[in-house]
């Protein structure tokens, strides 16, 4: 199945959750899809407000259904929002779907629910931030249908290969136990958050060991986790109470990758085949469209 933009094509933006108070960096996000020749449909919600929302459950809802059969749906921020369209039960069709934190409910639903196209990566309001390497990652993906490598720290070793997930951390554990969260057996997982404390962060790890939702996977990453006080110290913090957490399991651990809110944000496509390799560190996309 081949899913790939040229030059011309027309995308939607939608806001399915939050409303956008940055519009300065909108329009600068909106410059950068314009610079790669994509045409762009500016949904209603972008300019809508209801109470923290883009527009009502039911508007943004209907401009989700409508945008099924876009080349590409980018959304434009996270916030909080999306996982309530979901009550909805969204028609879910192929195609390329782009977003990650809050938005991450709907990348995991389409995915869950046997369509192709997720992808974990920045969205508009956040693209001038993007460092070079992010955004041509980015592009190669849209466009051309590959990406390069990615490294992180290893806290422990061996070879993992699956089709991978990526999520924010807290919206993966609010859907465990829906219909709208994948089958873990046999998969990558990468996690990421922001600003979230490391009692928090240990808690949600606590609940995925309760769930279960561990038990079988091949191997499991973690990007960014920036926090008001992201020093070593906060950091080290972390690291331990991932290896503490996660320390009876045999799979290959990868921490720091470039992925989540921090700039430099590594899209990441949902349901390919990758290896996550926990003596080198690389992280690697095996099967990309074709």
């Amino acid at each position: 199945m081949v899913f790939r933009l040229k030059k011309g094509d027309l995308i939607d933006i939608l806001a399915p959750g939050s409303f956008i108070d940055e519009d300065e960096n909108f329009q600068k996000g909106i410059e950068i899809l314009k610079n790669w020749g994509l045409e762009i449909n500016e949904n209603n919600s972008l300019s809508k407000k209801f109470g923290y929302f883009a527009g009502d459950d039911l508007t943004r809802f209907e401009e989700l259904e409508k945008a099924q059969n876009s080349k590409l749906i980018i959304f434009a921020k996270g916030g909080w929002g999306s996982a309530r369209l979901l009550e909805k039960e969204p028609s879910w069709q192929h195609g390329l779907m782009l977003g990650f934190s809050d938005t991450c409910s709907l990348l995991l639903s389409k995915y869950s629910q046997g369509f192709i196209g997720s992808i974990h990566g920045p969205m508009v309001t956040g693209l001038f931030k993007e460092p070079e390497w992010s955004l041509e990652r980015l592009r190669n993906l849209l466009f051309e249908g590959y990406v390069e490598d990615i490294r992180g720290i290893p806290l422990r070793g061996g070879k993992a290969k699956g089709e991978i997930i990526v999520s924010n951390l807290t919206i993966a554990t609010f859907l465990i136990g829906t219909n709208h969260f994948p089958d873990c057996k046999g998969k990558i997982i990468i996690f990421e958050d922001i600003n979230e404390d490391i009692y928090k962060i240990d808690r949600m790890l606590t609940y995925l060991r309760m769930t279960k939702t561990l038990t079988e996977i091949a191997g499991i990453g973690f990007g960014s986790f920036s926090n008001d006080s992201c020093d070593l110290e906060w950091k080290d913090l972390l690291k331990n109470c991932i290896i503490e957490r996660l320390q009876e399991f045999d799979f290959p651990i990868l921490f720091d990758l470039p992925i989540g809110h921090i700039s430099g944000n590594a899209c990441i496509p949902l349901g390919y085949e990758a290896t996550l390799n926990g003596d080198d560190g690389i992280l690697s996309i095996d099967k990309l469209f074709n």
